[in-house]
């Protein structure tokens, strides 16, 4: 059988959301820089099991810096959260631990996935110490411009969601 969940893809300006979420749909990538207004809705059929699916309904919301301007309207009916940060901009992880309060007070019960993207841009090793320098929690590390871990992170949300 086919349920449908709602997925929400936030953070701040220019951390790769939109790329992020092209990756995972249609294995691209575009060095274009596009900004989102609004919401951009995408679907994905994403197969959990051999007789399981889940059909995402993603829901790229625009990029701002003050995380409590995101509207309620478009974080209604959510299942499923990522949100993303830019690991080559400390400004966009400095204060993730407030963003995902106010996240998760939007959002209550919805499993929040947090993403570094952008790996490709730094040394790995590096990334790690500084982010455990700042306490920086995260999920998993990514690339939407080399598709590393993408999918990976989309199918975990997959499977919490699928309980």
């Amino acid at each position: 059988m086919n349920k449908s969940k709602k997925i929400v893809v936030l953070g701040h300006f220019g951390v790769g959301k939109t790329s992020l979420i092209r990756r995972f749909v249609s294995n691209s990538f575009s060095d274009k820089y596009l900004v989102s207004i609004g919401v951009h809705i995408t679907k994905k059929v994403v197969e959990i099991s051999p007789t399981e699916s889940l059909s995402f309904v993603i829901w790229d919301l625009e990029g701002t810096d003050e995380i409590h301007t995101i509207r309620d309207a478009y974080l209604l009916g959510t299942h499923g959260a990522l949100f993303v940060f830019d690991v080559s901009r400390p400004s966009t992880f400095q204060n993730l631990k407030e963003d995902l309060k106010i996240v998760t007070a939007k959002m209550p019960q919805v499993p929040v996935l947090i993403i570094g993207n952008k790996i490709d841009l730094v040394v790995e090793k590096e990334l790690k110490e500084l982010l455990k320098e700042h306490n920086i929690d995260y999920n998993f590390l990514t690339s939407a411009k080399t598709g590393s871990t993408v999918d990976t992170a989309f199918l975990e949300l997959a499977k919490e969601l699928n309980v």
